[in-house]
C-alpha cells in the first residue's frame, strides 16, 4: 500500500489547483452547516440559561383590576409554583433633547427586594430604594439610545400627571429580550422603553392600592398548562381578564423562537446546495483521473493488487480531497457562528452569550461533507474496480462521432471551424455539460436568493406602510371613548385629517380551533388606514360580516361563507357569530376587520373608539407632539415614518450581512465549477490543441476554442441559474412563512441582472486562470503522450 499511497499523493499534488477549488466548495457547505446550527445552539442555550437564571415566568395574564386577595386563590391552582401580581401601564415619557413621542411600559417593582419572577439583570447602578417613589430603573437599550446613565432624570406622565423621576439603575429582563411596542413590528428603542417603578408609586397614581392588573406564574414540573390556563381565566374573567398566555405565546419569547425556527430552515437549504455541487465536482475530477490512469490501473491489477486495493486508493483520494474543505469549513463556520450569535445576542438583548457549540455538529458536518464527496464519486470508483486488467492496458475506444445532417449543416453554414469544435465537444459530453451548467447556475441562484430578500423587504414596505397607510400619526387612547372626541384632535396644531377605529381583543373560534387576536372596527370609506389587499386592491368593509386576512383564515381553517365565532375579551364579553364575507392578502400580521357601526351594534354600545389616525402638516409636527404629550387619555403615540425607518434599518442590517455571506459562497461555488470544468477540458484536449498549434493555429485560436466552451457553458448557466434562483426563492418564501409576516415573492429584473453579471465576472476570472496553462503548453511532450 505504500506504493499506492505514494501514487495518490503525487496525483493530488498534480491536481492541487482543482483540489483547492473543490475544497472551497466543500468548505462553503460545511461552513454554512456549522454556522447556522452552531448559532442556533448558542441562541437556544443562551436563551434557556437566561430564562432559568432570571426566573422567566411560564404564564402571563392581564386584568382590568383585581383585588390582591385573589392571589391566594390563584396560588391554589393545581400545578402553580409561584404567583406574582404586578401593576403594568403604558405611559408617555419626556426625554431631554428628544421631541418625538416616547412610549414607556411601566412595570411595578417590589418595594422590598427583587421580583420573584422575571428578575432583572442589573447592568449599571442599583435597585430601587425602599419608600422612594421618584426612582426608576430603565431598560438598557432605551438608556443607550438616549445616553441615559444612573443619576439622569426623565419625566413620566402618570395618569395625566407629569412627574420627574430619577434613573438609579439600568437593567435587562428575560421578559423583554425583544422589546416591541404594542402594535409595532420591530423594536424601536429610541421611542419605546421599559421602566420599572416602585409598586406603591404606581398603585397611588392609578388607584390600584391592594389591587393588581397583571399577574405572572411559574409552574411545577409536569403541570398541565392547559388546565392551569383554563382555571386562571375562570378566576380572572369577572375582573376583566383578557385571557392568559403561556410562555410560548408571550410576544418577546415568540419572536425569539420564530427567529430560531427560520435559521433552522436556512440550515436545511443552503448547505444542501453546496454539498451537492461538491459531489458533482468530485465526480468530475475522479472520472477524468481514472480515465487517464487506465493503464496504471491495469498494471496495478496485473501485479497482484486486488480490486479492493484499487477502489480503496481512490476512496482515500476523495477523502483527502474533501479534508481541507472540511477543516476550512469548520474554522470559517465556527468564526461565523460566533459572529452571528453575537449579532443576535445584541439584537435580542441577552446579558451574556454562551459560545460553546457542541462538538457533535462538527462531527456531523464533516461526515455529511465527506459522504457527499464520496457519493458523488461512487460511479467512477466502481468503474475503476470493475475494469479488467487487459482492457485497462489498451487505449480507450475513441469517441464515436456521427454526422447529423440537420445540425451538421447548420453548424457548417453558421460557424467557422473552431466554433464547430466547441459545439462538437459539448455534444460529445452532454451529461457533463448539463451538470457543469447546473453547478454554475447554482452559484448564480445563491446570489439571487440573497438579492431576493432586498427586493421582498422593499415590496413589503411599499405595500404595508405606503399603499395601505396614509396617516402620519396613530394615537391609542387609554380606554374607549365616544366618537365625539374626534373634533378635539382635529383642532390640534397641524392636523389636516382624522380617522377613528375601535380595536378589541378577541378570541376567534372555528370548531376546536381557537386563536387570540384583535378585531378592528373601521369606517367603510376609510382614507388613512385602509383594508389593503397585497394584490393591489383597496377593500371596502361590508355593513355586516367580517373580513379576514388569508393567513388568519389559514390558521383557523375557515373560508368565505363560513360562520365564525368571535368571543370579545373585554366589556360585557359578548360572543359574536359573524359570516366571513371576504379574505385579503397581507404580508404582515393577521388582521380582521368589521364595519365600525356593526361592531358597536354587536357589542351593544354607542359609537366608541380607542384609536385615532391623524394626517398632519410636516412643518407643525413638533407642536403636535407636544400637544399630544399633554393630552389626558392618550396612552401612546406612534409615527408612521419612524416605523418605516426602524423596519427598514433593522432588516437591511441583517440582509446586507447575509448578502455578503452569500456572495462569498456563490463566488466559491461558481469559481470551483468553472475552473474544474475548464481544467478537465484542457486535460482532455491538450493533444488536440497542441496539434493545432503545430499546424499553424495561433494562441488566440486555441484560447478561443478552450475559453469558448466556458463562454457557452456560462450562456447556458445564466438562464438555468435564474430559474433555479426563482425556485429556491419560492422555497424560502414557504419556509419563512410565520404568523407575524410573510415574505412577498418578488424578484426584480435588476437582481437577475446583478446575479448574472456576478456569475460572468467570476467565470472570466476562473477561465483566465486556466488560460495561463495554454501559454505553458509543452507541444513536444504533449504530442508524445499516448491517448
Amino acid at each position: 500500500m505504500f506504493t499506492l499511497n505514494k501514487k495518490m499523493y503525487r496525483d493530488l499534488f498534480r491536481l492541487k489547483a482543482q483540489v483547492l477549488a473543490i475544497a472551497l466548495v466543500i468548505a462553503s457547505g460545511t461552513a454554512n452547516l456549522v454556522m447556522f446550527v452552531s448559532a442556533i445552539e448558542m441562541l437556544e442555550e443562551t436563551g434557556q440559561a437566561y430564562y432559568e437564571r432570571y426566573r422567566f415566568a411560564d404564564i402571563f395574564a392581564n386584568v382590568k383590576r383585581a383585588p390582591e386577595r385573589l392571589k391566594l386563590r390563584i396560588s391554589n391552582i393545581s400545578g402553580v409554583q409561584t404567583v406574582e401580581t404586578r401593576i403594568t401601564k403604558l405611559a408617555t415619557l419626556e426625554v431631554d433633547g428628544f421631541t418625538e413621542p416616547v412610549l414607556g411600559q411601566l412595570i411595578s417593582f417590589p418595594d422590598i427586594g427583587q421580583p420573584k419572577l422575571n428578575r432583572l439583570a442589573l447592568r449599571q447602578g442599583r435597585y430601587l430604594a425602599p419608600g422612594r417613589n421618584d426612582e426608576v430603573i430603565v431598560s438598557e437599550p432605551f438608556a443607550e439610545k438616549h445616553k441615559l446613565v444612573p443619576g439622569d432624570t426623565l419625566k413620566v406622565i402618570l395618569n395625566g400627571q407629569k412627574r420627574p423621576v430619577k434613573v438609579v439603575g439600568i437593567a435587562l429582563s428575560p421578559e423583554y429580550v425583544y422589546a416591541i411596542a404594542p402594535g409595532a413590528l420591530m423594536p424601536d428603542d429610541k421611542r419605546y422603553g421599559i421602566i420599572w417603578m416602585g409598586r406603591r408609586a404606581l398603585a397611588s397614581a392609578y388607584d390600584l392600592e391592594e389591587a393588581f392588573n397583571d399577574v405572572v406564574l411559574s409552574l411545577l414540573r409536569g403541570a398541565k398548562t392547559e388546565q392551569v390556563l383554563a382555571e386562571l381565566d375562570s378566576l380572572l374573567a369577572p375582573f376583566g381578564g383578557t385571557g392568559a398566555l403561556e410562555r410560548k405565546d408571550q410576544i418577546s419569547n415568540w419572536f425569539l423562537q420564530s427567529e430560531i425556527e427560520q435559521q433552522k430552515a436556512m440550515a436545511m437549504i443552503l448547505p444542501t446546495i453546496f454539498l451537492a455541487a461538491a459531489a458533482f465536482l468530485s465526480n468530475m475530477i475522479l472520472a477524468r483521473l481514472i480515465a487517464i490512469d487506465r493503464d496504471e490501473i491495469g498494471l496495478m491489477k496485473a501485479f497482484g493488487y486486488h480490486n479492493w486495493d484499487v477502489g480503496w486508493l481512490y476512496v482515500k483520494m476523495v477523502a483527502l480531497m474533501a479534508t481541507p474543505g472540511i477543516l476550512l469549513g469548520w474554522s470559517v463556520g465556527y468564526a461565523l457562528a460566533i459572529w452571528m450569535a453575537s449579532m443576535y445576542g445584541e439584537y435580542f438583548k441577552f446579558p451574556f452569550l454562551l459560545q460553546q457549540p457542541s462538538i457533535t455538529i462538527f462531527i456531523i458536518s464533516g461526515g455529511i461533507s465527506l459522504a457527499a464527496a464520496l457519493l458523488g464519486t461512487l460511479t467512477s470508483v466502481r468503474k475503476a474496480i470493475l475494469l479488467p486488467p487487459a482492457e485497462a492496458m489498451r487505449p480507450p475506444v475513441p469517441t464515436a462521432y456521427s454526422r447529423s445532417k440537420l445540425l451538421g449543416s447548420i453548424l457548417a453554414v453558421s460557424f467557422d471551424q473552431p466554433t464547430r469544435m466547441i459545439f462538437r465537444h459539448f455534444l460529445r459530453w452532454p451529461v457533463r455539460t448539463a451538470l457543469s451548467a447546473f453547478g454554475v447556475g447554482l452559484g448564480i441562484a445563491v446570489l439571487i436568493i440573497a438579492l431576493f430578500w432586498n427586493d421582498s423587504v422593499g415590496h413589503m414596505i411599499r405595500t404595508y406602510f405606503i399603499d395601505a397607510q396614509h396617516q402620519d400619526v396613530t394615537v391609542v387612547l387609554n380606554q374607549e371613548q365616544k366618537k365625539t372626541v374626534l373634533p378635539e384632535f382635529s383642532r390640534m396644531p397641524g392636523v389636516l385629517m382624522t380617522e377613528a377605529q375601535r380595536v378589541v381583543d378577541v378570541r376567534f373560534k372555528a370548531g376546536p380551533i381557537e386563536r387570540r387576536g384583535s378585531l378592528i372596527g373601521i369606517k367603510p370609506d376609510a382614507r388613512l388606514s385602509l383594508v389593503y389587499d397585497a394584490k393591489g386592491k383597496v377593500l371596502e368593509v361590508p355593513e355586516s360580516g367580517i373580513v379576514l386576512s388569508t393567513m388568519l383564515a389559514k390558521l383557523i381553517n375557515v373560508k368565505v361563507g363560513d360562520m365564525l365565532e368571535v368571543e370579545v375579551l373585554e366589556g360585557r364579553r359578548p360572543v359574536l357569530r359573524l359570516p366571513i364575507t371576504r379574505l385579503f392578502e397581507t404580508y404582515i400580521g393577521t388582521p380582521a376587520y368589521i364595519h365600525l357601526k356593526a361592531l358597536a351594534r354587536e357589542m351593544r354600545e354607542a359609537d366608541m373608539i380607542n384609536v385615532v389616525h391623524l394626517r398632519a402638516d410636516p412643518l407643525r409636527m413638533t407642536a403636535l407632539y407636544k400637544e399630544l404629550r399633554d393630552t389626558p387619555g392618550v396612552a401612546s403615540v406612534s409615527l408612521r415614518e419612524a416605523a418605516v425607518t426602524t423596519f427598514r434599518d433593522t432588516l437591511n442590517k441583517t440582509i446586507m450581512v447575509f448578502i455578503s455571506f452569500f456572495t462569498m459562497f456563490a463566488a466559491a461555488l461558481t469559481f470551483g465549477t468553472v475552473y474544474n470544468t475548464a481544467r478537465i477540458s484542457l486535460s482532455e484536449r491538450q493533444r488536440e490543441l497542441a496539434t493545432l498549434r503545430v499546424l499553424g493555429a495561433s494562441r488566440m485560436t486555441i484560447s478561443y476554442i478552450l475559453l469558448g466552451e466556458v463562454a457557452l457553458l456560462t450562456m447556458i448557466a445564466l438562464p438555468l441559474g435564474s430559474i433555479l434562483g426563482y425556485a429556491l426563492a419560492g422555497l424560502m418564501v414557504v419556509a419563512f412563512e410565520t404568523e407575524l409576516y410573510r415574505i412577498p415573492f418578488v424578484i426584480s429584473p435588476s437582481s437577475y441582472g446583478m446575479a448574472s453579471s456576478f456569475g460572468i465576472a467570476v467565470t472570466v476570472v476562473s477561465a483566465l486562470w486556466v488560460r495561463r496553462n495554454l501559454d505553458r503548453l509543452d507541444l513536444i511532450a504533449v504530442l508524445k503522450t499516448r491517448d
